[in-house]
C-alpha cells in the first residue's frame, strides 16, 4: 500500500503474544488444547441439535447458528497464532490482514445480533408460550439469522475499507496475534487515524448499545413474567430455561467492557492481548459448555445420542 513518498508495505509482522521460546511452546499446546475442544464441542453441539428431534425449535436452532460462528471465530485466529508460536513465520500479507479483520469484524457483529435474538426468543417462550411456534416459525428464525449476517456484513465492510484509508510508514511490526485495527494497525499508521476511529467507534456503539438494549428490555419482560408465576418450582423453571444465555451475555459483555472502557496504562498493550485471548478463543470453548452443563434438554439429548446411536455402533 503507498501513498505519496510513504514506504510500500505489503504485509505486516504479528509479533505475538511473547518472545520467549519456552513460553511459546507452552502457548503452542495450550492454544492446540483450546482450539481443538472448540471444534469438537461447538460441531458437536451442531450435530446433536440436527440429531435430536426434540431440538428441533427455534432456541436450538439459533443455538446451532451462535456454535458456527463460533467455530469461524477461532478459526480465523488460532491457525494463524499455532504457525506463529510454532515457526519463525510472523509475517502476514496486507491482503490477509484485511481478510483476517474482515471475517472478525462479521463474526463478532453477527454474535451480538444473535444474542439479542435469543433474548427475544425467550422473551417469546415465557411470556407468549401459546404462540411461540406461531411467533417464530422456521422461516422467521431463518430470517433473523440472515438479517443477523447482512447487518454483520455491512458493519464488516464499513471497517475493513477504513483499512485502506490507512498509510504506513512508521513500521509494519503488530504489537499482537492478529490484525486488530483498534489500536495495533492504528499505531502504526502514519495517517491521520481520527475518522477511522471515529467511524469504528460509531458503529461498535451502535452495535453494542442496540443489543443491549433489545436484551435488557427482553429480559425486564421476563423477570416480570417470572415474577407472576405462582409456583416455586414453575419460576425455577422458568428461569432455567434463560441461564445459559444470561450467562454467556455476562462472560461476552464483560469482557468487551472490560476492554473498551478500562484505562489506558503502560501495560495496555498486554492487557489488550490477554483479553484478546479470551473474547477470540476461550470463550468460543466455553459456550458449549455453558449451554451444555446448564440446560437439561442438551444434556438430555447427549445421553440419548450416546445410548442410542454411538453405543450400539461397537456393541
Amino acid at each position: 500500500m503507498a501513498l505519496g513518498n510513504y514506504t510500500i508495505v505489503t504485509g505486516f509482522i504479528l509479533q505475538g503474544i511473547t518472545e520467549n521460546p519456552k513460553l511459546q511452546i507452552i502457548l503452542f499446546m495450550a492454544f492446540s488444547i483450546i482450539y481443538f475442544c472448540t471444534l469438537v464441542g461447538n460441531l458437536g453441539m451442531i450435530v446433536l441439535i440436527r440429531v435430536d428431534p426434540r431440538l428441533h425449535t427455534s432456541m436450538y436452532f439459533f443455538l446451532s447458528s451462535w456454535s458456527f460462528l463460533d467455530i469461524g471465530y477461532s478459526s480465523v485466529i488460532a491457525p494463524k497464532t499455532l504457525v506463529i508460536f510454532s515457526t519463525e513465520t510472523k509475517d502476514i500479507s496486507f491482503a490477509g490482514c484485511v481478510v483476517q479483520f474482515f471475517f472478525l469484524s462479521l463474526c463478532a457483529n453477527t454474535e451480538l445480533c444473535l444474542l439479542a435474538v435469543m433474548a427475544y426468543d425467550r422473551f417469546v417462550a415465557i411470556c407468549k408460550p401459546l404462540l411461540y411456534h406461531v411467533v417464530l416459525s422456521r422461516r422467521v428464525c431463518i430470517q433473523f439469522v440472515l438479517g443477523s449476517y447482512l447487518y454483520a456484513f455491512s458493519n464488516a465492510i464499513t471497517h475493513t475499507s477504513s483499512l485502506f484509508c490507512l498509510s504506513f510508514c512508521h513500521s509494519h511490526v503488530l504489537d499482537h496475534f492478529f490484525c486488530d485495527s483498534l489500536p495495533p494497525l492504528q499505531k502504526i499508521s502514519c495517517s491521520n487515524t481520527r475518522v477511522n476511529e471515529l467511524v469504528h467507534f460509531t458503529f461498535a456503539a451502535i452495535a453494542t448499545l442496540v443489543t443491549i438494549v433489545i436484551i435488557l428490555v427482553s429480559y425486564t419482560y421476563i423477570i416480570f413474567a417470572i415474577l407472576r408465576i405462582h409456583s416455586a418450582e414453575g419460576r425455577c423453571k422458568a428461569f432455567n430455561t434463560c441461564a445459559s444465555h444470561l450467562t454467556v451475555v455476562a462472560v461476552l459483555y464483560g469482557t468487551l467492557f472490560f476492554m473498551y472502557l478500562c484505562p489506558i496504562s503502560s501495560d495496555s498493550a498486554d492487557q489488550d492481548k490477554v483479553v484478546a485471548v479470551l473474547y477470540t478463543l476461550v470463550i468460543p470453548m466455553l459456550n458449549p459448555l455453558i449451554y451444555s452443563l446448564r440446560n437439561k434438554k442438551v444434556k438430555d439429548a447427549l445421553r440419548r445420542t450416546i445410548y442410542q446411536k454411538i453405543i450400539p455402533r461397537y456393541m
